[in-house]
């Protein structure tokens, strides 16, 4: 399957290049498709490919002992799969996989680190998005050391609304509790609370956002510093309650 000449990118990073450097990284993109469960990258083998997401959503997960399994990030059409290759690191000891099945492009790892050395600007794209997930696995951290389970579950709702299309998010409680790191029967008191207050309408395997506002409110400060850092550094992310969500396009 060969890649469009001139495609149009959903993928916020992909979309943010110059056409000089795309004209170095379109010949290397192999488009993929990346079904839920999809394993991206297994923790402490080496990194195949460099993938950017353009619909779905990938997690970031630490395991635990007994088979627990903690989100410590996430990423979708705003990112890609792994910083850790920009950062000069072949491995990570956590693994990346899809939580929501979509598609998008990858490249092979060491065509990746040829690209990155002959393109100064497209690593430095690069290394700001990288900067901008650290300070949410940052925020992340904080949000689950202080915040109460339902402004985690209202920031972590706003963070799958900000990479997708539509107010569909298609989500069971099973992953909502491995996801905010608590238990299932805690996930579904917080969701009948937001539920309650008329901001979101759950049902099984999916929750529609009614009132993007509201939740904004209730996340508070949980949510907010890493989005307006990847706006001032890369593309509008968020989808503000005051306006739809961007469509970037390549040059």
């Amino acid at each position: 399957m060969l890649v469009p000449a001139s495609p149009t990118y959903q993928n916020r990073l992909l979309a943010s290049l110059s056409e000089t450097d795309l004209a170095q990284v379109r010949p290397y993109l192999e488009p993929v498709d990346l079904p839920l469960n999809t394993v991206l990258i297994e923790a402490g083998q080496p990194v195949a490919h460099a993938t950017f997401i353009e619909a779905g959503l990938g997690s970031v997960i630490v395991s635990a002992g007994e088979g627990d399994r903690v989100e410590i990030g996430l990423f979708g059409r705003d990112g890609f799969a792994c910083p850790a290759l920009v950062l000069g690191s072949d491995r990570v000891p956590q693994q990346t996989f899809m939580q929501v099945g979509g598609h998008g492009y990858r490249i092979g790892a060491e065509e990746f680190r040829a690209i990155i050395d002959a393109s100064p600007s497209f690593r430095g794209l690069l290394l700001r998005y990288t900067h901008t997930f650290l300070i949410q696995t940052a925020q992340t951290a904080h949000a689950n050391a202080t915040a109460p389970v339902q402004e985690r579950l209202a920031r972590w709702l706003l963070m799958y609304h900000d990479r997708q299309d539509g107010d569909e998010l298609m989500i069971t409680h099973e992953f909502l509790s491995m996801m905010l790191g608590t238990r299932r029967s805690t996930v579904t008191l917080a969701l009948q609370l937001l539920e309650g207050a008329r901001l979101i309408q759950a049902r099984r395997g999916r929750i529609r956002v009614l009132d993007r506002a509201g939740l904004e409110g209730t996340a508070g400060d949980a949510y907010g510093p890493a989005e307006a850092e990847y706006e001032r550094l890369i593309a509008p992310l968020c989808r503000r309650a005051d306006r739809p969500l961007p469509h970037h396009h390549s040059d």
